[in-house]
């Protein structure tokens, strides 16, 4: 780690595309305050895949008229929901260490609005108003957590881990250029202009 200069300065050197990309979301932030032991993307994804599995109760109590065993059913598929996703945080972490990819923005007007749909087309399928694919609506329900995983976390958290152990996660991110030039150098001898600069930094 460099000792003349501080993980926050060379946050605020990043161009502001590549700093908003690290720091992430208000979602990321909240997940970095957590141990990286509990943040893993495995646990972030299987986390997705309990809260799915939560919504999927209603549907699957009132919406079947034979609905006798409708715990077990829930209780068989939200484990295999969870262990899917958390499985896909384990390979998206393998690869991003492969590829030492940097975290990149996720599609959210594509990903929020997909567990929504997906649930609400289970539901109709479940209380027979119309016949819907079963693997259109799973791939709207699985997708978004493990989509935002890959993309997002994973990356993140590898960088996370990376200053964990004192190294530096930013070789190869763009810096941004020194855009801080002198006043002086822009407005050649304009004093007028010089005097409205030094009255906006005085303010």
């Amino acid at each position: 780690m460099p000792n003349n200069e501080t993980w926050l300065s060379k946050v605020e050197a990043l161009a502001p595309k590549e700093r908003e990309t690290l720091l992430g979301t208000s979602l990321s932030r909240r997940f970095a305050r957590l141990p990286l032991w509990l943040s893993h993307p495995a646990n972030i994804s299987g986390f997705y895949g309990l809260l799915v599995a939560l919504a999927l109760l209603l549907p699957y109590a009132f919406g079947d008229e034979n609905n006798e065993v409708w715990s077990l059913q829930w209780l068989y598929h939200a484990s295999l929901l969870m262990v899917a996703c958390a499985l896909s945080g384990f390979l998206s972490l393998l690869m991003i260490a492969l590829s030492k990819r940097h975290p990149v923005a996720p599609p959210r007007q594509i990903l929020y609005p997909m567990p929504f749909l997906g649930l609400a087309l289970l539901t109709i399928d479940r209380i027979g108003m119309m016949s819907v694919p079963s693997p259109l609506v799973w791939a709207l329900l699985l997708l978004p957590g493990p989509v935002y995983v890959h993309l997002s976390w994973a990356p993140r958290w590898r960088l996370l881990c990376m200053i964990e152990d004192g190294k530096d996660p930013f070789v190869g991110m763009e810096v941004l250029a020194d855009e801080n030039i002198e006043a002086e150098e822009m407005v050649g001898g304009d004093t007028e202009m010089l005097e409205v600069v030094d009255a906006f930094e005085s303010e």
